[in-house]
């Protein structure tokens, strides 16, 4: 077990270059089983989630070549389908795109129920229903979810009951060499959704309306290899710029793509930071004075639920009440308890934190309880006066690259060093 220990107080300072998108690179990763050739994909992010999707599909028959730590070339020629690893499979969400991409290229699929983060319950119905309808059976059983289109795929008329971003890949996964027409009704409009569509546009697919509520695709007999750069990261974005903010700082963050942060950049503004946008970067600057400011969670172009932990220890600081619905997972609080123990003032409410501004924070020995929530403690340790150790740091690692190289380039006292497993266990336990 490892741990993060950091000094916190220093203004984060420099320039900061943000990596592929992990929510565009692992559907697309997994799409890849649907091509008939080799794929050459760049900007994939070096983090834990993509190193296991990888290995689900090197383990199912894949010849997989990193070709440097973000260039990576996938040949599924001759992969044999429902072979993938249950162990695997569970330790990520991501994995449930292997339904889609085996139903489409096999019509059958038999893979463990999905993993990754705890923030409540996440079930898949939406994808089942859109599996369904193109002509699947589907049963669960033993841990493992089982489709089989027993008169092969075909396309169909869906309307997806609540947006959903999965929902909306893993059909599109599952519809593009189906016969006939499918189309996906109030579809998710998210940029990895975009991004996941012109991967497979590229490889010979005929989808559109990618990026509005109604997508269609027109089945095509296969799918060629093709070469491919994913979409630059803008929760990672976000989360660089929410940082600069919170410790006060000035940060220059590269490869990003300004249109997809509007929403953050916009909160920022209000609660008073000063951003400057540019054509591939922006520039954010804190002040260390900021002002109340409510946010509600809304699927894109609304203010991400990726980013919402990370405003928290921002907004503890705030003059004022501030409040958070988040009406995407409504369970994603469970951070809350370690920024209390950190002084923050919040309180939950059905689907809403109520944060009462203090005037700092203070360090403590916390954990990180999913991907957002771990960097969302991260960032109060950088603003505390102190020492801050953060425990189960898997967390944090799974979607964000070359971390630690990254903050201390910014100027930031951290440091990943080994936790004495009783600690670590207990920490986990707590």
């Amino acid at each position: 077990m490892e741990k993060y220990v950091i000094s916190g107080g220093v203004p984060l300072r420099g320039s900061v270059n943000v990596g592929g998108m992990k929510n565009a690179a692992l559907p697309i990763i997994f799409a890849t089983v649907l091509v008939n050739g080799k794929c050459r994909l760049e900007n994939i992010p070096n983090i834990s989630d993509v190193a296991t999707s990888l290995k689900i599909l090197r383990g199912m028959g894949a010849d997989i070549r990193m070709l440097d730590k973000t260039t990576v070339e996938i040949d599924t020629s001759h992969i044999v389908g429902s072979t993938s690893e249950y162990d695997l499979v569970r330790t990520i969400r991501g994995s449930y795109y292997l339904l889609g991409a085996e139903l489409g290229r096999f019509g059958e699929s038999h893979t463990a129920y999905p993993g990754g983060c705890d923030f409540g319950t996440r079930p898949i119905d939406y994808h089942i229903k859109g599996f369904e309808a193109l002509g699947a059976e589907y049963s669960v059983k033993n841990g493992y979810i089982s489709l089989r289109a027993p008169l092969g795929v075909r396309g169909s008329a869906i309307y997806v009951d609540g947006v959903s971003v999965g929902a909306t890949i893993n059909i599109m996964l599952a519809a593009v060499l189906a016969k006939g027409i499918t189309t996906i009704d109030n579809a998710a409009k998210e940029p990895h959704v975009v991004d996941v569509a012109n991967f497979l546009n590229t490889c010979g697919a005929r989808i559109s309306g990618a990026g509005t509520d109604m997508i269609k695709i027109r089945g095509v007999e296969s799918l060629h290899g093709c070469n491919y750069a994913i979409i630059p990261d803008m929760i990672e974005a976000g989360t660089f710029m929410i940082a600069a903010a919170a410790t006060g700082g000035h940060v220059r963050i590269n490869n990003v793509i300004p249109k997809h942060l509007e929403s953050i950049t916009a909160k920022l503004i209000e609660i008073g930071a000063k951003v400057d946008t540019m054509d591939d970067y922006v520039m954010v600057s804190g002040n260390g004075k900021y002002k109340k400011t409510s946010i509600k969670t809304l699927p894109y172009p609304g203010f991400p639920t990726d980013l919402h932990p990370q405003m928290a220890p921002l907004l503890a600081v705030a003059n004022g009440v501030s409040y958070i619905k988040e009406t995407i997972w409504p369970k994603r609080f469970r951070y809350v308890d370690e920024l209390k123990c950190m002084g923050a003032n919040i309180k939950v409410e059905d689907n809403m934190a109520i944060i009462e501004g203090i005037d700092s924070l203070s360090p403590a020995v916390v954990k990180a309880v999913d991907l957002r929530a771990g960097f969302a403690v991260l960032i109060a340790g950088l603003m505390t006066d102190g020492i801050t150790e953060i425990y189960n740091i898997q967390y944090i690692e799974r979607g964000y690259e070359d971390l630690i190289p990254k903050l201390t380039g910014l100027g930031a006292k951290i440091k990943k060093i080994n936790a004495p497993d009783d600690i670590a266990t207990e920490k986990k336990a707590n």
